[in-house]
């Protein structure tokens, strides 16, 4: 009997500029699919920009159709309020996709993503990356940063925490037996 396939989407939103990664569950393995960006065309309108973003994430969720599509939870506080009210709108947009997709969309918190893939919730970005590359079987970690932090979302929602795994073995950790030797090397050193 074989095992059933799932792809889930990392997006990283934002209004200039949106990462997204796919990774396949398949098999006992995480394999990256893709990673790139989708960028709107900064002189337009507002509403022809998130039409921009909805128009190529669409795209994305066609070629790759996620059961889970995972975002950044939003923040309590900003520094910057503008910001977040125009990243508000990109990741309504993301919303409106994955809803006419018909996928799940699941919001995780940055400690959290960073905490289920390095086992600290305030690592730096470049030990992120090193983790999300390590996981995935790559020489470096993706980029641009947007891009990596698309997989990190996809691979907290695959991986369970280092400090679970390092509890279970084998099969029990629900943890596919590639990325549980990956993860244990990881926590070795």
């Amino acid at each position: 009997m074989g095992h059933p396939r799932e792809y889930i989407l990392g997006v990283d939103p934002g209004l200039k500029v949106t990462g997204y990664g796919v990774v396949r569950r398949s098999a006992g393995r995480i394999d990256l699919v893709e990673g790139g960006l989708v960028k709107t065309d900064l002189g337009a309108p507002l509403a022809e920009r998130l039409q921009q973003l909805h128009r190529q994430l669409t795209q994305v969720l066609e070629s790759f159709p996620p059961e889970t599509v995972v975002v950044e939870d939003l923040y309590s506080q900003y520094a910057h309020p503008r910001t977040a009210i125009l990243m508000g709108h990109a990741r309504g947009v993301v919303y409106l996709a994955a809803a006419e997709a018909g996928a799940a969309v699941v919001a995780y918190p940055p400690a959290l993503v960073k905490r289920s893939l390095t086992g600290n919730g305030r690592a730096p970005k470049d030990q992120v990356g090193r983790m999300v590359a390590q996981l995935l079987g790559l020489a470096e970690p993706p980029r641009p940063e947007d891009v990596t932090d698309a997989l990190a979302l996809a691979l907290c929602h695959c991986v369970p925490s280092r400090e679970k795994a390092r509890r279970r073995v084998g099969r029990r950790a629900g943890l596919p037996a590639e990325v549980l030797e990956r993860v244990q090397d990881a926590v070795r050193g």
